[in-house]
């Protein structure tokens, strides 16, 4: 780790304490993409990766680990992985285990591994390993989407793939729902839009809430047969919904798809509650503003003119709001956003949530400018430690892509 107040600015506030978390000159690093569920639930130990991006690693990158980041023990970092094509981390909900997937699939074949390590490094063991197609289906599941998501009770995990054969452009992607129980997999979703799913399962305890999954849809989507991307979102855009993890009750999220409001392509849900928050781009206004709802019954994908839908503006009495990339606190109560203009550095953010549904974000406070650069890939990717009280972006200043906390805002 690194001191780094030289990342303040005249308009940080004065308690700010920045600390650059990973420090290897000649190695990227980054945190794992925003929405990931890599913090144990005391807020003391967190996942990050290095020879990485900031959307995930290549499977064929022998350097690659998944690593521990103890903030109690001067943020020390310890591996937890070191099998090449170690991918979607997810740290159990008590915190006890790292579960992660060994991606050695290729198009219509390979194997795909789903292990699960102690947060001290020990006691690895293999749960699952999938080497034949699907069951109930032909398909076979490569291109491992690299964010998992593990359900609060800790008794199901989910991860998305690409389900083709390699013989046809076109061919679906589905969502992977594994048993941590019973040990079997089911896939509870597929088809061709599909693409780029963010499964996000519900932060709730409830016994029923716990079983929702987030996902997007990207309509107008192509890939060739071998599951590359090819073009990300049609002119529609995006839309999100919810599905229950048995893959029934899909429902749709207001927002997006009228042709002037787009779903940017990222949203999670508001800590514990059925409140989902996302940011959009609004072509009228040039605003890219952050925006509230709960799921109604799916009724076609008809984006904010879904029926009965309920949306909430949080952004609204923030003057010309260009967000981007967010997340909140376990108990939805703060969120940590950046801003643009990216030519600039880019800006980092707090505010306060206030009534779900109701009220807009309150109490904005300006923490730094990450100063990233133009650099490919370079995305700041801010979210927050469990009980709100550090944030975590990445940056390029340094010239290369590297793991940042920042606290002490109060």
């Amino acid at each position: 780790m690194k001191i780094r107040h030289d990342l303040k600015d005249a308009n940080s506030p004065p308690g700010l304490e920045v600390v650059q978390l990973t420090t290897e000159a000649a190695v990227p690093s980054s945190h794992v993409y925003m929405e990931a569920q890599v913090f144990t639930p005391d807020s003391r130990r967190v996942v990050l990766h290095r020879s990485a991006h900031a959307h995930g690693s290549d499977k064929n990158d022998a350097e690659h680990r998944y690593l521990v980041c103890d903030l109690d023990n001067g943020c020390g970092l310890t591996p937890l992985t070191c099998e090449k094509g170690a991918t979607g981390p997810s740290v159990s909900p008590d915190g006890v285990f790292l579960y992660y997937f060994v991606n050695e699939t290729e198009t219509g074949g390979g194997r795909l591994t789903l292990k699960r390590v102690r947060m001290d490094g020990t006691g690895r063991e293999t749960l699952h390993v999938l080497d034949a197609p699907l069951p109930g289906t032909t398909f076979r599941p490569s291109q491992i989407y690299p964010l998992s998501t593990i359900r609060s009770d800790g008794r199901r995990i989910a991860i998305a793939a690409f389900l083709g054969d390699g013989r046809a452009s076109g061919s679906p992607f589905g969502l992977l729902v594994f048993d941590l129980v019973e040990c079997r997999v089911e896939l509870v979703l597929h088809g061709p839009s599909w693409c780029n799913l963010h499964p996000q399962y519900s932060r709730s305890s409830d016994p029923q809430e716990m079983r929702d999954i987030l996902v997007q849809d990207n309509h107008g989507n192509e890939c060739d047969s071998q599951g590359h991307i090819t073009k990300l979102v049609g002119g529609d855009g995006a839309d999100i919904h919810v599905i229950r993890d048995d893959g029934s009750r899909f429902r749709s999220m207001p927002w997006g798809r009228d042709g002037n409001e787009f779903c940017q392509g990222h949203q999670c849900w508001r800590g514990r509650s059925t409140w989902a928050i996302t940011s959009t781009s609004v072509r009228s206004s040039s605003e890219h503003t952050l925006v509230e709802s709960r799921s109604v019954e799916h009724e076609g994908h008809e984006g904010l003119r879904s029926p009965g839908g309920v949306r909430n503006d949080l952004s609204r009495e923030f003057r010309q709001p260009c967000f981007y990339h967010f997340a909140t606190d376990i108990e939805g109560r703060r969120l940590i956003t950046d801003a643009g203009p990216y030519e600039q550095g880019g800006r980092l953010f707090l505010a306060d949530l206030t009534e779900p549904g109701k009220g807009p974000l309150a109490n904005f406070t300006y923490l730094l400018s990450p100063r990233v650069g133009g650099r490919k890939g370079a995305h700041i990717h801010p979210f927050l430690s469990p009980d709100g009280q550090k944030g975590f972006f990445n940056s390029d200043e340094s010239g290369i892509l590297q793991a940042y906390m920042v606290h002490g805002w109060a």
